[in-house]
């Protein structure tokens, strides 16, 4: 796999897991609807994308906030994504990843773009939402942990602790 593209996944995954934990530790985060829609917004999107990077061949399990009414229960079905996009990202050849697909949710036009771009675009979009969570966190009163992905590195590409 392209190693960039290996490390923004591998990125992602830290970083989520980092901010899902300072969420965790601050009652009033933890507790906020538009932190909990947003977290499982992120996660959909990131099962949606592996499932068109598979070529999404199975039924798309299409959820919504509300499925997951406990904390921690939204946390497991976040971590059971980075669980999907790791399985995925081991069994992606360089050839799959260079080869075109459909992204379904655009119709009008259709989007077709690479596998590369699908996963780096599920990176994109899940730094981007992590950013709004953090300024919602320090919002409420909690301290947003930084999730750079130069910090990831300096610290030696920590793995995720969820």
């Amino acid at each position: 796999m392209n190693p960039m593209l290996r490390d923004l996944l591998d990125h992602q995954s830290w970083a989520d897991a980092t901010l899902w934990a300072a969420i965790a530790a601050h009652g009033p985060a933890r507790e906020d609807k538009a932190i909990h829609n947003r977290l499982h917004h992120i996660h959909l999107v990131q099962r949606a994308f592996f499932w068109a990077a598979g070529g999404g061949v199975t039924r798309f399990d299409l959820t919504k906030p509300d499925d997951f009414a406990a904390f921690d229960d939204l946390r497991e079905y976040a971590r059971g994504a980075h669980d999907v996009m790791q399985a995925g990202a081991a069994a992606l050849t360089d050839a799959r990843l260079g080869e075109s697909i459909t992204i379904p949710w655009f119709k009008d036009p259709p989007l077709t773009i690479t596998v590369t771009e699908a996963l780096t675009q599920c990176a994109m979009h899940s730094h981007h939402h992590r950013g709004q969570n953090a300024t919602r966190l320090r919002d409420l009163g909690g301290t947003p942990p930084t999730t750079d992905y130069i910090v990831w590195l300096w610290k030696g590409r920590p793995q995720p602790a969820w």
